[in-house]
């Protein structure tokens, strides 16, 4: 044991330990507080959710994000989202 660490535990500190630090992104679907491990793209989220092939329109920061668009849009920290599907009736 060095004597760093011999000195740190009389001084009453305990033997240095690993920190993992993780850092994750918070968005909000629908007003919901999300938390995802990096950025992702629209179309990654409708995959998560389990909206893929639906009818949806998706809105972010107050702007429509167009389905051509999904794939190439990155959803940030931060970033407010509102996804509505269409549901068919009469």
């Amino acid at each position: 044991m060095s004597s760093a660490v011999s000195a740190r535990r009389r001084q009453g500190f305990s033997t240095p330990s690993l920190c993992i630090i993780r850092l994750v992104i918070q968005v909000f679907v629908n007003g919901a507080a999300q938390r995802f491990e990096q950025p992702l793209a629209v179309s990654t989220l409708i995959e998560k959710m389990a909206l893929a092939g639906k009818k949806i329109a998706v809105e972010r920061n107050g702007e429509i994000v167009p389905r051509g668009l999904h794939a190439r849009t990155v959803i940030e920290d931060g970033d407010q989202l509102e996804i509505v599907v269409a549901v068919g009736g009469g």
